[in-house]
């Protein structure tokens, strides 16, 4: 991977070009890239930087030092945040051995690919209860144990919707992409992130700890959702057969006998 190409080389010139406007640099990438973070503290830069030029009634050399440090704070974040605005791409040989062992992959490889969905429910929980439970000192915090309480929610619905099926689509779906996707996805995802990079800030300006928290707490919270919306069904379902045996029983006296089938 390499950043020198030349849609890079044109950035970095066209910012040497105008570097009296460094300090609005983090401003043009975040609006540029759609990043509110970003954008808000290039706004910070860029406003200290204006305040000194044309707003301020203050001695010279304070409005230069306050210039100075708008544009220096700017031009440190923007290294910072190269992974916006200079993207790192592979090298143009690279890119060719790449393509080719992709088509001999493809092409010779005997074994076909897996399809999706083959596995049960249970055992991809299973799998996932297991990774977690083997690389346990590698999650952070409380990750572990919200690992372990989400796969016994999903297990405890999965068993309950095989006991009897909701037959509810949306339903069906959201917890089979939980189950196969999602919770899978975030945990190899943290878990493939070397030891030694997982507290760097990322140009989002979170952390891979934080994010592994973040989306665990997000798919614990749909979990709980899940398995309280099959509660709900069941009370509901429940509750329409108790109306269905008021509407046909209720009103008969004890001794009244009717065998007519209706």
């Amino acid at each position: 991977m390499s950043r020198l190409t030349l849609g890079n080389v044109v950035k970095v010139m066209a910012v040497l070009a105008f570097l009296p406007l460094l300090a609005y640099l983090v401003l043009v990438i975040g609006a540029v890239r759609k990043n509110l973070r970003t954008s808000l503290e290039g706004l910070l830069y860029a406003g200290a930087f204006s305040a000194a030029a044309f707003v301020l009634d203050a001695p010279w050399g304070l409005r230069v030092l306050l210039a100075l440090t708008a544009m220096g704070a700017s031009g440190v974040r923007s290294w910072h945040l190269r992974d916006l605005w200079l993207p790192a791409r592979p090298r143009w040989w690279k890119r060719d051995v790449l393509g080719t062992a992709t088509v001999v992959s493809t092409t010779r490889s005997p074994h076909p690919a897996p399809v999706e969905g083959a596995e049960d429910l249970p055992s991809v929980v299973a799998r996932v209860r297991e990774r977690a439970d083997r690389d346990r000192r590698r999650l952070p915090g409380d990750t572990h144990r919200t690992v372990l309480r989400l796969c016994d929610v999903l297990d405890a619905v999965i068993a309950s919707e095989q006991r009897e099926p909701s037959r509810d689509a949306r339903f069906e779906y959201e917890l089979d992409a939980m189950v196969r996707q999602y919770l899978p996805s975030v945990l190899t995802s943290y878990l493939a992130i070397p030891p030694s990079r997982v507290h760097e800030r990322q140009p989002d300006g979170r952390t891979p700890v934080e994010e592994l928290t973040e989306q665990l707490r997000i798919l614990a919270a749909q979990a709980d959702t899940l398995d309280a919306s099959r509660q709900r069904r069941l009370t509901a379902d429940l509750s329409t057969s108790g109306n269905f045996l008021r509407d046909k029983y209720g009103h008969r006296q004890p001794d009244a006998f009717d065998f007519r089938v209706q």
